[in-house]
């Protein structure tokens, strides 16, 4: 390119000179100063929207707590005046206090919901910019099936309710991998949830915990299975009660205790051993990998009832026992915990009976005693008419008095019975007559 194109290409239409006699700007200086440009537009905009009337209702805008009462708080977004977040507009859902969702000092996005300079009041929604951004937020984890965490602000009918941007349920079968009847203790607490429904039409959004409970279960009960041993003694908590047992949580999974094996006696219901929540120590009696089930024992975890027997029953010691069981040969008396002796029916009383029933009933406190002790085959034999005195017999003939011997009393027999027979022939041969 010559000199003359290089002037040229430098000055006015007029001239044909630079006026202010500086270089010519390069393509790349040309867009940075366009750039440059914009932004100070941008910014003038930001600053305008900031400082005179350009806010109008549905502006989003970021500002600052400056003062929280009961049922509002006022924030400073850089405007001439101070905004105001009435209660209903802090969250999606119901407070007790404006308290219970800001305080002074923090930064909130907000939206305008109505402005009024001439009264200078400015209504500001921090609830609407939160569920707006909430439904996406949601959704991701929806899709992700990512673990949330939010706290229980209110127990209502069939469930719990969160806060989440949104106002987020909890149905009452989606809370607990268990029944629970009363949810009241649930206000105030974290729970850990998963996004199970979303409708933004219907304002719908539904979470569950005991997704995420069932998730860890099944992954800690694969690693219980594989290292639990039949025999084993563990420490467990009572997790729930059934009428034919107990669920015990021994490290994230849950074996069964049959209420046959709850206690060494006869168990009616498992709320007469233990309750939601008790420590126990129990023996793993089965593992079936196959079907994830465990059986446990607490009974077996504890001293057997025999072997308080050497140590508490004593061969001729009258104790009190309880009639469990009535058998046509005998009766069963539990002496201690656990243990059962029988009353053989020659036992019961000192008259012949021909049945227990005739003198006993299940249920019944008696007194026996002990006659004889067997340890070795679990047997206890007891005695209850040797508990009582005999009652009074016959009186015997004195000593020298004889009795009539045998051949007078059948001669006596004989004499009537002939009597009888003679009288009962004449009686017929006189009608014969």
């Amino acid at each position: 390119m010559t000199e003359e194109n290089n002037v040229q290409g430098n000055s006015t239409p007029e001239t044909g000179v630079n006026p202010e006699n500086v270089p010519a700007a390069t393509g790349e200086e040309t867009v940075a100063v366009e750039a440059n440009a914009a932004a100070q537009a941008a910014s003038s905009e930001v600053e305008d929207a900031y400082g005179v009337a350009v806010l109008k209702k549905g502006t989003v805008v970021r500002g600052k707590i400056v003062k929280v009462d009961d049922d509002q708080a006022f924030v400073d977004i850089g405007y001439k005046y101070d905004g105001i977040i009435p209660i209903r507009e802090l969250s999606s859902v119901q407070l007790g206090s404006a308290q219970d969702a800001v305080e002074v000092g923090q930064e909130v996005e907000l939206k305008v919901v109505s402005l009024n300079d001439e009264k200078e009041k400015l209504v500001l929604s921090k609830r609407a910019v939160d569920s707006e951004n909430a439904w996406g937020d949601l959704q991701a984890k929806l899709d992700s099936k990512e673990v949330i965490e939010a706290k229980v602000v209110d127990v209502v009918k069939g469930g719990l309710v969160v806060d989440v941007g949104l106002r987020g349920f909890i149905p009452a079968s989606m809370v607990e991998r268990h029944f629970v009847e009363d949810f009241s203790d649930y206000k105030g607490r974290d729970l850990r949830l998963r996004v199970k429904e979303l409708d933004r039409e219907k304002n719908k959004v539904i979470l569950s915990q005991k997704d995420v409970l069932d998730e860890e279960y099944e992954a800690k009960k694969q690693d219980v299975l594989a290292g639990i041993n039949i025999g084993q003694e563990i420490d467990g908590t009572v997790q729930r009660l059934t009428p034919f047992g107990v669920f015990v949580d021994i490290g994230g999974v849950d074996g069964l205790v049959h209420i046959s094996e709850l206690a060494w006696n006869h168990v009616e219901h498992p709320s007469e051993v233990v309750k939601e929540g008790d420590q126990v120590r129990v023996k793993v009696l089965k593992v079936d990998p196959a079907n994830e089930r465990i059986s446990l024992s607490i009974k077996a975890a504890q001293p057997g009832p025999w072997q308080r027997v050497k140590e508490e029953l004593q061969i001729g010691a009258i104790v009190t026992g309880t009639v469990k069981r009535l058998a046509s040969f005998g009766a069963f008396v539990e002496v201690l915990p656990g243990v059962e002796g029988l009353v053989h029916i020659s036992q019961i009383a000192h008259r012949h009976i021909g049945t227990p029933h005739e003198v006993l009933k299940e249920g019944e406190q008696v007194s026996v005693k002990i006659l004889d002790i067997n340890p070795d085959e679990k047997r206890v034999s007891l005695s209850i008419k040797e508990t009582e005195e005999a009652p009074a017999q016959a009186p015997r003939p004195e000593r020298g008095e004889r009795r009539a011997p045998k051949e007078t009393i059948s001669e006596e027999y004989n004499q009537a019975l002939n009597l009888t027979l003679g009288e009962r022939f004449g009686d017929k041969l006189s009608k014969f007559k």
